[in-house]
């Protein structure tokens, strides 16, 4: 890093006058957890400074826990009774003896009141002025300030008229297409997108609700809705003396439920010229607000052009989206980019120095893409569970994995899904792609659903890997990126045999003169892989499938370990089929009859749920049964239900609503029906198959 304290070109609108000169970061309470909490720690470590980490009950044994100096017990299993309570906070403060807080992002990062209690209690707050999170920290405040100054809004309405009346008619003024949008908080909670006025008041109820459990405040906002932008955002850095820089835009255009899950820099849509465009109006915004410490200030990139002649990178209007009033989760990317450290700064900051690089000593060198490894099946439906084996890919300069996984861990519903990050940085986009691919092919997580070899599918994804994907991507792309992932017959055959041979070593003397018939059932798929296995001797076992015909030879890599539970073990076995070497990992969990978890590492990342269906005679009818039940897909909080007994429903009816790791998830009829019963009431805890809803047949 630079130590250089030469006054940067942007002078401040005025300066903050919470911090003195000089304060102490001698001993770092992080009030937050996971990931985030063990890259604060690492920082101040390095550094000096002592850290005290906290945490819920359900966090007891959380690996952050154990690796700061020090750790207070909040109590409580919710957010609500733990990170999201000031007072156990400040008091976990005095207890430890901590001089400063670090907010991590989420929680209470973007809270002004959090902020001052903070700074009335004496310590130092790692962040920006609290006057400075009020004035950008809503959504409406920010646009409305972003306006003062010349920076370019979506036309929308923004005031503190909350009432459906007002929405509505206000609406019928903007047109159509229109986002409703929480003013607080942000992780895409409260968002609806509206295409019909239909839809609008739905919407407005949905969000508020959404806002309210998310955040503590319910208050909305609706602008114009741009159907194909690009989300790009800026990370900005404002010292106490009035220096603020800007670090270069990430690209974000790769969500799902307007949450992100890859972001990259530098944009394949910013040159140079538009980059100091965005740039130049982040700064304005945050000096306007008498920002410091690390901020991002978010656009959305307009590539839909009316003029086939309008076709230069730096003519593409953008328009202001928000203001993240701390630090993003996508830091990473920038600090692969530039070599900085963005907690370090945030802490020098905090003490009052002045930054150590002007904007001309910034540099982005390369490329870099991060990927958030959540707990979700394909479809995106959040998933809990223990981690049954755990194993991080081989690191090194160009490869990072930030994450808070070990082996045993409990990932609840009362958290976000998110469960790591992994960054690659390379010298070109394509070897960044290639590196993170990689990367993510040989991390290991057991025991259940993540979305880990669904990014390995979006990286490879042509239009991503054109550098042309935006935000509808995975709207109109991800039924192709799942149909990609189920389509390979070689790969379900690696899997079923990984099964198969799991508890016993193949072959490996003696050839069998019979055949073995096989029936694997593959979870989400309504047909069985069925196949005759003849095991020829030596770890040799040729697989008939109909008409085709695979040859596999077989090696235990691994043998059978237990990771805690009696009925829980985890094997590794080396396939090589057809001339093509996989590494199959596979978990099963609950004794002879659960279902196996399975992760391919070879020339395709995969990883699938099956069970061995061999000596079980098929079922005709369970899906019958099925049809007459909805269950539940995943633990969670019932917190709406929107039908009674005995009421008639049609297909795509909601019915009821869970909310599960902070997110609200509605829940339709998926045929006409009638309802015979309700088996879960509204406030319920609910765990993944419960019955909650049993039907009877629409007269």
């Amino acid at each position: 890093m630079k130590t250089t304290t030469q006054p940067s070109a942007h002078s401040p609108a005025h300066s903050p006058s919470h911090l003195p000169s000089r304060l102490p970061v001698t001993r770092l309470l992080i009030a937050n957890r996971g990931e985030i909490a063990r890259r604060v720690i690492r920082t101040a470590r390095r550094m000096g400074v002592q850290t005290v980490a906290v945490y819920s009950d359900a966090d007891r044994n959380a690996l952050h826990v154990h690796e700061a100096d020090t750790a207070v017990g909040l109590g409580g299993t919710l957010s609500a009774d733990s990170y999201l309570r000031i007072d156990k906070l400040l008091q976990a403060a005095s207890d430890s003896g901590a001089d400063a807080v670090h907010p991590g992002y989420g929680f209470l990062s973007e809270n002004a009141e959090f902020a001052q209690a903070v700074i009335d209690a004496g310590l130092t707050w790692v962040g920006p002025p609290p006057e400075a999170i009020r004035a950008l920290g809503s959504k409406s405040a920010a646009k409305a300030l972003a306006l003062q100054h010349g920076v370019p809004c979506l036309p929308g309405y923004f005031s503190a008229d909350q009432s459906d009346a007002t929405f509505t008619a206000q609406a019928e003024q903007l047109g159509l297409p229109l986002m409703v949008k929480a003013v607080a908080g942000g992780g895409g909670r409260g968002m609806r997108l509206v295409t019909d006025m239909a839809q609008l008041l739905p919407a407005l109820q949905s969000a508020r609700s959404e806002a309210l459990a998310g955040f503590g405040n319910g208050d909305l906002l609706m602008e114009r809705a741009l159907l194909r932008p690009r989300h790009i955002e800026v990370q900005i850095m404002a010292d106490t003396q009035g220096h603020c820089i800007h670090l270069g835009e990430r690209d974000c255009s790769v969500q799902r439920r307007h949450q992100k899950i890859i972001e990259e820099s530098p944009s394949p849509a910013v040159n140079a010229a538009l980059r100091a465009q965005l740039g130049q109006a982040a700064i304005a915004l945050a000096q306007s607000a008498g920002y410091v410490g690390a901020g991002t200030v978010e656009f959305l990139l307009d590539e839909a052009q009316d003029d086939p002649q309008a076709n230069q990178i730096a003519d593409k209007p953008f328009y202001l989206m928000e203001m993240n009033t701390r630090l993003q989760v996508e830091h990473p990317v920038t600090e692969m980019l530039t070599g900085l450290d963005l907690v370090e700064l945030q802490l020098r900051i905090a003490r009052g120095e002045a930054l150590p690089l002007t904007q001309a000593d910034v540099r982005l060198q390369g490329h870099a893409i991060e990927v958030r490894l959540c707990a979700e099946d394909e479809h995106f439906t959040p998933q809990t569970g223990t981690v049954v084996h755990f194993a991080a890919p081989t690191l090194d300069a160009g490869l990072r994995f930030d994450h808070a996984l070990h082996t045993g861990a409990e990932v609840t519903p009362h958290y976000d899904a998110m469960l790591g990050k992994l960054i690659a940085h390379a010298p070109t986009r394509n070897e960044a792609i290639a590196r993170l691919c990689a990367g993510l092919n040989q991390t290991v997580v057991l025991g259940l659903p993540t979305n880990r070899a669904f990014l390995a599918a979006c990286l490879q994804h042509p239009l991503f890997a054109a550098g042309e994907a935006l935000i509808p991507f995975l709207a109109e792309q991800a039924h192709t990126v799942r149909e990609h992932l189920q389509a390979s017959a070689k790969v379900q055959t690696v899997a079923a045999l990984a099964v198969l041979y799991a508890q016993q070593p193949p072959a490996q003397h003696m050839a069998n003169p019979f055949a073995r018939p096989v029936r694997m059932g593959f979870e989400g798929q309504a047909q069985a892989w069925q196949a005759a296995v003849h095991e020829l001797g030596h770890g040799q076992v040729r697989v008939h499938q109909g008409d085709v015909t695979h040859e596999a030879l077989l090696e235990h890599a691994l043998a059978a370990q237990a990771t805690g539970a009696a009925d829980t073990k985890h094997h590794a076995l080396h396939i090589t089929l057809n001339g093509v070497r996989w590494q199959a990992l596979l978990a099963r969990t609950g004794g002879t009859t659960a279902r196996c978890h399975v992760q391919l590492q070879g020339p395709q990342c995969a990883e699938m749920w099956l069970t061995d269906q061999s000596h079980s005679a098929p079922s005709a009818g369970a899906s019958t049964q099925a049809a007459q039940l909805l269950r539940a897909p995943f633990n969670g909080k019932l917190i709406a239900l929107h039908v009674q007994e005995g009421e008639s429903v049609k297909q795509g009816d909601p019915i009821l609503v869970i909310e599960s790791m902070k997110l609200e998830h509605i829940l339709c009829a998926q045929s006409d029906a009638v309802v015979h019963s309700l088996l879960a009431s509204v406030g319920q805890q609910v765990s993944t198959g419960q019955v909650l809803v049993q039907w009877k047949d629409a007269p």
